[in-house]
């Protein structure tokens, strides 16, 4: 019983939600054959281990977070995206540009919120995750635009914003 309620269930809610976005069409036929990939998906990966159960982040805070996260991803994604357009089409900027790799600190210890910054700060055209070394809690950014201060101003612009509303939630535990 213990590994259907801790690993094939939470496996199959992941796998089902993940068909659901990825395939984005409500038909009968579809949504069965996603619940028979995700029901395959979820038991084949049993024996792996425990999964993250999807309705522990149905608490009133976590859901608040997961909200702010949202907003937060969605400004920074818009702006990033005017900057980098601004950048394209305005030569002079484009000549000034300096693109690289940076190191910045963080303060996530666990695999949950190393994924979780990994992936919001991602999703944003600056600074795609490149590397991460959780033992020193560093990451590896290639920038856009690399920024003429340290590591720890840099993370201020890059994954500190995103790392704060994780810790004030407790998402990535």
């Amino acid at each position: 019983m213990r590994v259907l309620t801790r690993r094939v269930i939470p496996g199959f809610c992941w796998a089902y939600a993940a068909w659901i976005l990825l395939t984005w069409t409500r038909t009968a036929e579809q949504l069965l054959f996603g619940a028979g990939i995700a029901a395959a998906v979820a038991v084949g990966l049993a024996p792996l281990g425990d999964v993250a159960r999807p309705w522990r982040l149905l608490t009133p805070r976590k859901l608040a977070g997961a909200a702010v996260l949202l907003a937060l991803a969605a400004r920074k994604i818009i702006a990033a995206n005017l900057r980098l357009s601004r950048l394209i089409w305005d030569p002079r900027l484009r000549q000034r540009l300096r693109t690289g790799m940076i190191i910045v600190p963080t303060s996530q210890d666990t695999p949950g919120g190393l994924t979780a910054v990994g992936l919001v700060t991602s999703v944003i055209v600056d600074n795609q995750l490149a590397d991460l070394d959780p033992s020193a809690q560093q990451l590896q950014y290639h920038a856009v635009e690399v920024p003429d201060a340290g590591p720890e101003q840099a993370r201020e612009h890059v994954n500190g914003p995103v790392e704060r509303v994780l810790d004030t939630y407790g998402l990535g535990r």
